[in-house]
């Protein structure tokens, strides 16, 4: 059975991702397609890649973690038009282990994060990630409340959809590994 990580792409406190990432899984165990974990980057503790006497004790388990599954989930919060930083971050710390795998994005944000979720494209293509066109956005607007993650049903439907070009796409990929 395919591993799909759900990535949390965000570790500021009070961060929304944790919830996003727990609805995500929901909606996608009821599938029975894929075998769905969450991977919080906040867990590893990355230093700043590159920066002299950062703790890189994480960075194998994070390396392990990646490397084990064939695809991905990315909850992205948009901070300043962008992805986090530490998602940038997590992401630049491994190269091979990201190769040839494919990925849906779940953004949110005030315009439901389309803007992070297209820089992040980017970014995946230059790690080999293929990711799938369908890109469920939500609105800090209309699908929170006080704080609180209460999606409209259309997006549930289309996390369904995304995972419907994911799982193909992992599979295809996986055997070019």
């Amino acid at each position: 059975m395919l591993k799909i990580g759900v990535i949390l792409g965000s570790t500021r406190e009070g961060r929304l991702s944790p919830q996003v990432g727990e609805w995500v899984k929901a909606v996608a165990e009821k599938r029975g397609d894929a075998e769905y974990e969450i991977i919080d980057i906040a867990d590893f503790k990355l230093p700043l890649l590159g920066e002299p006497g950062g703790d890189t004790s994480g960075v194998a388990a994070w390396s392990e973690k990646v490397a084990a599954c064939d695809g991905f989930v990315f909850i992205a919060a948009e901070y300043n038009h962008s992805i986090t930083g530490a998602l940038k971050n997590a992401l630049d710390y491994l190269r091979n282990e990201w190769n040839n795998k494919a990925a849906g994005i779940v953004s949110y944000g005030s315009v439901g994060g389309a803007r992070a979720a297209e820089h992040l494209r980017g970014i995946l293509g230059e790690l080999l990630v293929a990711d799938v066109r369908v890109h469920p956005a939500l609105s800090l607007f209309t699908d929170f409340e006080n704080g609180v993650i209460k999606p409209k049903d259309v997006q549930t439907d289309s996390v369904n959809q995304m995972l419907d070009q994911l799982i193909p796409w992992a599979t295809a990929l996986k055997t070019i590994r």
